[in-house]
């Protein structure tokens, strides 16, 4: 079987563990964190392979309250996100507090990373069908003609809303199933006839709920790390002294790559429901889903338990050619 990884973005997490860090609320009916399903939907997708990005302040608590059960029944790597982690010939701005943003986070991996992998949000749940739709897409050979090709899931629009407030989303441009830009639209609300987007001034404007958009849900391959470490030894030369809260944003690059047709990014789409807890007020909302999965035999009782103490590994989803 072909090597593939999981790689998750968590080292945006609070400080310690416990009540309030919302990437570690229990959401399911045994106390499953969202990264439990992910995990399962992952391996149950044929990949093999767990990567946590963490801070290397977290790394015990990290491994006791989650690596450890993970490292039961699957490969396991912990690389760190840290603020003086930089190219050589760069240091750390005195004045720097904030992460160098999500291209930084994945660049941290690249030490550890020799095969196609999946990138992700810690405290997102995306659904199985994006998992096995990325998984196939990064076992197929791809065209070997000077371009990155890479990959996103797709979700609709109107399976991302939150019932509690307004979310950003970054709305998706596509021609013949490839994407062309994405632009980033802010103030979304849920309506009862679908969705819109309040603007400062007043003005309203209606969105489709089929547009696709991005949750930061990529399908990457070894070459794009060279790319990013360029990319983000470009960065920041570019910087200012100002510039303290400047992010290097894995969307960002990937828009330049398409921009420069340096890269060819497929989308997936996927009809899954997408959950975060954006609001405190929708972990309510989130553990009520995860309930009526499990009883519609979506996902087995208590199986964050079961699969870590027995050391069971699921079915292992079979790859078909999407060409």
């Amino acid at each position: 079987m072909q090597k593939t990884a999981l790689v998750i973005m968590a080292a945006g997490i609070g400080s310690r563990f416990g009540e309030g860090i919302k990437q570690l609320a229990p959401v399911g009916p045994c106390g499953e964190i969202i990264m439990d399903y992910s995990i399962h939907d992952a391996l149950e997708a044929g990949f093999n392979k767990v990567v946590f990005i963490i801070r290397k302040d977290l790394e015990e608590e990290f491994r006791r309250v989650i690596g450890e059960r993970i490292e039961k029944i699957t490969e396991v790597e912990y690389v760190f996100q840290e603020l003086d982690d930089l190219p050589e010939g760069f240091t750390k701005p005195a004045d720097r507090t904030k992460p160098w943003g999500t291209g930084q986070a994945v660049l941290a991996a690249k030490k550890v990373l020799d095969e196609p992998f999946i990138v992700i949000n810690a405290d997102d749940y995306y659904g199985k069908e994006a998992y096995v739709k990325v998984h196939d897409y990064l076992v197929q050979e791809q065209q070997k003609d000077g371009k990155l090709h890479i990959c996103m899931a797709g979700f609709r629009l109107g399976n991302t809303l939150s019932d509690n407030g307004s979310v950003t989303r970054g709305i998706c441009h596509i021609e013949n199933g490839q994407l062309t830009g994405v632009t980033e639209t802010h103030d979304i609300f849920k309506t009862a006839t679908g969705a819109e987007s309040r603007n400062a001034d007043g003005s309203v404007q209606e969105l489709d709920v089929k547009d696709l958009v991005s949750m930061n849900m990529w399908g990457l391959t070894p070459d794009f790390m060279e790319v990013l470490e360029k990319g983000f030894a470009e960065f920041l030369s570019g910087l200012a002294p100002e510039d303290t809260k400047k992010e290097y944003l894995l969307p960002e690059l990937v828009d330049h790559l398409i921009k420069n047709e340096s890269a060819e990014v497929d989308v997936l789409e996927t009809k899954d429901t997408w959950f975060g807890v954006t609001y405190q007020e929708d972990k309510e909302t989130v553990m009520r889903a995860f309930k009526n999965l499990t009883e519609a035999g979506i996902y087995p009782q208590c199986f964050s338990r079961l699969c870590t103490c027995s050391g069971k590994r699921f079915p292992v989803h079979q790859p078909v050619d999407q060409r």
